[in-house]
């Protein structure tokens, strides 16, 4: 087994009276692919901020490479070696392709505010080396569009990647990617899947969260499973797949979503079943 990476002991995060994750513990090895999921609202991206600082834990530990980072800031955090990606792209729009991942490279550019202004020897070097730092990145990610078009213009799925190179730019140990198949269609998601089997294999490990359970069971080695903010079940995807608990933790959460439609249904149709038209 590899070293172990990251280490979540109890951690646990609280708005008001709900917790949003309650008691969670789990372990991340280097150049590990592990995916954490769960039905809509268990707490999967809220653990995600508890590790990269965004939220502060009320409870519990967050270890990453030995070194205990829970409560910190997130740029600090940044800098030990996560990178990360969100629900929604975030993405510089008026940027082009090239400069929205030389963005992320600015904690490891060694300039100070006087080599900018000045532009010095030392400023060009660093910018040569982002430029072609940035480049390689976009080649490994399959970006063929454009690097010097508005980001904008590319298809969503083509941001994805470009987000994507822009984490990696970073040079992380461990990249956290939330919901990074949604709203792609199936040649996308079979470039993600190899995308993210290469990135493994170049010793960073992978979090993912992801809805797409055929995606998840290709490509994880171990699946985290929570539900209502607690951990239910964690194993390879064949164990997870066939646990009592994951099965119906999901069954309800679709029992529930089903009694909601219904009942929106309803409000709309008219006694008949047919919807009412508004006069």
């Amino acid at each position: 087994m590899s070293k172990v990476l990251l280490d979540v002991r109890d951690m646990a995060v609280q708005f008001g009276g709900v917790r949003a994750v309650d008691g969670l513990t789990f372990r991340v090895h280097e150049g590990e692919v592990l995916s954490v999921i769960g039905p809509n609202g268990a707490g999967k991206t809220s653990a995600f901020n508890c590790i990269t600082g965004f939220y502060k834990p009320s409870a519990g530990s967050v270890t990453f490479g030995g070194v205990r980072v829970t409560g910190r800031r997130p740029a600090v955090i940044a800098a030990s070696g996560i990178a990360r990606t969100f629900q929604n792209l975030r993405l510089f729009g008026d940027l082009t392709v090239l400069d929205n991942v030389r963005a992320g490279m600015h904690v490891r550019i060694r300039q100070n505010f006087l080599d900018a202004m000045l532009h010095t020897p030392r400023y060009w070097r660093g910018e040569d080396a982002a430029t072609a730092e940035a480049h390689r990145w976009l080649d490994f990610v399959g970006m063929e569009h454009d690097r010097t078009a508005p980001i904008r213009n590319l298809p969503y799925g083509e941001q994805r990647r470009v987000e994507i190179a822009r984490a990696l730019a970073r040079e992380p140990r461990m990249l956290l990617l939330d919901e990074p198949a949604a709203g792609l269609n199936h040649g996308e998601k079979a470039r993600l899947l190899d995308l993210m089997r290469r990135i493994a294999g170049l010793g960073i490990a992978v979090v993912l969260i992801e809805h797409d359970m055929g995606l998840v069971m290709e490509v994880s080695e171990r699946i985290v499973v929570l539900s209502h903010g607690k951990e239910i079940a964690e194993g390879t995807p064949a164990a997870v797949r066939s646990d009592p608990a994951v099965i119906e933790a999901y069954l309800g959460a679709e029992d529930e979503e089903a009694h909601v439609e219904a009942e929106r249904i309803a409000a709309e149709t008219g006694p008949g079943g047919t919807t009412e038209v508004q006069r």
